[in-house]
């Protein structure tokens, strides 16, 4: 009775009651699906306020276009940053079905403080219009509304990214990554977890957008408000589905304590001859244990690999504290992290590319003919091309290119992690060339009409943008799907969700980057007299032609270094590279 109750049973995963989750009952395409359907939620809630923000802080809160510039960058930064210290937590102490319905709580408990807010007059700065008295400024906010206003934006980012670190991670857990039928499932469902995100910037950039500039952002933050939290009762519904890995301890202390027993052993070692000879006669310093002797000689048997050599010597001789002890399974987890981290560092770039493309690309646009028949398009919703492109995109990949890919390389993947992502690196590039040849004829318009220095539309459509756009959309979805499926499939396990939040971590640090680099342009183009590159009375008086080559170089040369490191890549996951 006891073999089969093991044979029934999910080894390391529990129910939503933390009994042991039972194979029939738990996992599989229906649990995860709440995970998808509630991300068209989150991310609604979320973009919803981010996409339009900056407005909100200049119009509203009266904040200078760069204040609040800077303060939209910091908010979204900083929620992808947080991801982490969600991946983090849903890997060490908790599952990942508690830290999302956690964070869900606090993002939730921000979006009333915001929608509280932007109801209440008195919370908000006087009301003016600097056009009719423009000697006396409108009052910026300060004090106890600002503290409540940040407050409120710090908990949505709080929230957000203690969901981006746990939902795609507790999506993925629940497919069997021992059988080629769960691993393609698997596969689907990042594909599908990019298209409910698109779907809910859709919903997020064209109505809620709509409602906040002519209904009011009271009515924009509670349909923000309302979303979160009916996300809640649907993940909750699919609670008794799902099977949630449990938490193994902090990643962060096994790493710590790996490389640290490295260096001290590196530095007792006498010579390099006593090292080796010790590693391969000792390869795990056995103290005494309560282990089962089946799993103590299991231990002993095992031989750290040739790769990364340096971290090998965290098993040899004696440890100089207890507390140092590893195990080789504990090297090896450690030197899988290390070897992602080039593929997590090559994608920086490419976010860097997105961060620019939604601040350089609208202002292209808001100078060009933006009028559809007798409809005119607000600049704002340019995004709404790669948002559909991409949903349109993804299933005709999952369902018509993943399958042909599959019967023409005779390979379980088709295409492997680390091949998509480079097809949306080398995307990039084509998405920086075209946006570089899209503003020379923008430019060569503006100086044909006569109209450099006027802020009157161009006689040219804005449908000349949408190109980037959608490679750029493209480029985005072969390597988001990419990266969040590479980072699960490959990381150790117990490390799963805090690696997947590298993917948000990476768009983080892409925005940040952007900053650093236009700074360093302008001031490196404004010497000697110049006009800087991205400087002007109106934008046909930037050199932004020149800057998107200068950002096709960097791409280029950013893809040659992915390719380095690619191409040396060994997979560790089943199914990466096998035939069917």
């Amino acid at each position: 009775m006891e073999g089969g109750y093991q044979d029934t049973r999910w080894e390391g995963y529990v129910d939503w009651r933390n009994k042991p989750a039972l194979r029939g009952k738990h996992g599989g395409m229906l649990a995860a699906s709440f995970a998808l359907a509630v991300e068209v939620l989150e991310n609604l809630a979320y973009l919803a306020n981010a996409s339009n923000l900056v407005l909100y802080l200049s119009k509203y809160m009266h904040l200078s276009p760069s204040k609040s510039a800077n303060n939209v960058t910091n908010f979204m930064g900083t929620a992808f940053l947080l991801a982490l210290l969600g991946g983090f937590l849903s890997d060490a102490f908790f599952t990942t079905y508690h830290i999302y319905l956690i964070s869900a709580l606090i993002e939730f408990l921000g979006l009333i403080i915001l929608t509280i807010q932007a109801r209440t007059p008195s919370l908000k700065p006087p009301t003016c219009d600097p056009s009719t008295t423009p000697s006396m400024p409108c009052q910026e906010i300060d004090g106890g509304k600002a503290a409540m206003l940040f407050i409120g934006l710090y908990l949505v980012a709080l929230g957000v990214g203690g969901i981006k670190g746990s939902l795609p991670t507790h999506g993925a857990e629940q497919f069997d990554e021992n059988t080629p039928q769960g691993r393609k499932q698997r596969s689907t469902f990042f594909n599908y977890f990019v298209f409910c995100l698109s779907f809910g910037a859709l919903i997020a950039v064209t109505f809620v957008v709509w409602v906040e500039d002519n209904k009011g952002w009271e009515w924009g933050f509670a349909i923000s408000t309302i979303a979160i939290l009916v996300s809640i009762p649907i993940f909750f519904l699919g609670s008794t589905f799902y099977r949630n890995k449990i938490p193994s301890g902090s990643p962060l202390t096994t790493i710590c304590k790996v490389l640290v027993a490295a260096m001290l052993n590196g530095c007792m070692s006498r010579n390099s001859s006593n090292a080796i000879a010790n590693l391969s006669a000792s390869p795990s310093y056995e103290p005494e244990t309560n282990k089962e002797p089946e799993e103590n000689a299991k231990q002993t048997d095992e031989i750290p690999t040739q790769s990364l050599k340096f971290l090998s010597r965290a098993v040899v001789n004696k440890p100089a504290h207890p507390a140092l002890e590893s195990t080789v399974n504990q090297v090896e987890d450690v030197k899988i992290v290390l070897k992602i981290l080039p593929i997590f560092a090559c994608t920086i770039v490419l976010n860097c590319c997105l961060a620019q493309l939604s601040t350089f690309s609208v202002e292209q646009a808001a100078s060009m003919d933006t009028k559809l028949g007798s409809l005119k398009i607000p600049p704002a919703s340019l995004p709404v091309f790669p948002v559909v492109f991409i949903m349109i995109l993804a299933p005709v990949y999952d369902h018509l290119i993943i399958p042909f890919a599959r019967r023409v390389t005779n390979t379980e993947m088709g295409i492997t992690h680390l091949q998509r992502i480079g097809i949306g690196l080398f995307l990039s590039i084509i998405s920086m060339a075209v946006a570089a040849l899209v503003e020379i004829k923008r430019k060569r318009v503006a100086t044909d009409s006569g109209l450099l220095d006027s802020t009157a539309p161009l006689p040219i459509t804005f449908f000349w943008i949408a190109l980037q756009y959608l490679f750029l959309g493209s480029a985005d979805l072969f390597t988001l799907a990419g990266l969040l499926e590479f980072f699960f499939t490959e990381a150790p396990s117990s490390m799963r969700s805090l690696a997947t939040s590298l993917s948000w971590a990476s768009l983080a640090m892409g925005y940040y980057l952007s900053s650093v680099i236009v700074s360093i342009v302008n001031n490196v183009t404004g010497k000697s007299g110049h006009s800087p590159w991205l400087s002007g009375y109106t934008i046909n008086r930037y050199h932004l032609d020149r800057f998107y080559w200068l950002m096709c170089v960097l791409s280029t040369l950013n893809f040659l270094h992915y390719l380095f490191w690619a191409m040396r890549y060994k997979y560790r996951s089943a199914g990466a590279g096998a035939s069917k």
